[in-house]
C-alpha cells in the first residue's frame, strides 16, 4: 500500500512515509503553520524583503491568463 501510495503522489517511499509521518505529528499537537508562515520559512532566505499585503479574508479570484 505504501508503494502504491507514493506512486499516486510521484515521490519515493521515503519521502511518503516523511510525509506520513509529518502528517501525524502535525495533526497531533495542532500546530500546522498557516501558509504564509510555511511560505516565509522556506523562502525568506532569498531575498525578498518587500512588505507584502494581507489578503486575510478576501474572496479568491480567478486567474487571469493571456495568451
Amino acid at each position: 500500500r505504501l508503494k502504491r501510495r507514493a506512486r499516486r503522489h510521484g515521490q519515493s517511499m521515503e519521502a511518503e512515509v516523511r510525509d506520513i509521518l509529518r502528517n501525524a505529528v502535525r495533526d497531533e499537537d495542532g500546530t500546522a503553520a498557516r501558509l504564509g508562515s510555511r511560505l516565509r520559512d522556506r523562502f525568506g532566505g532569498i531575498g525578498l524583503d518587500a512588505d507584502l499585503p494581507e489578503i486575510r479574508g478576501q474572496k479568491a479570484r480567478a486567474a487571469r491568463l493571456s495568451r
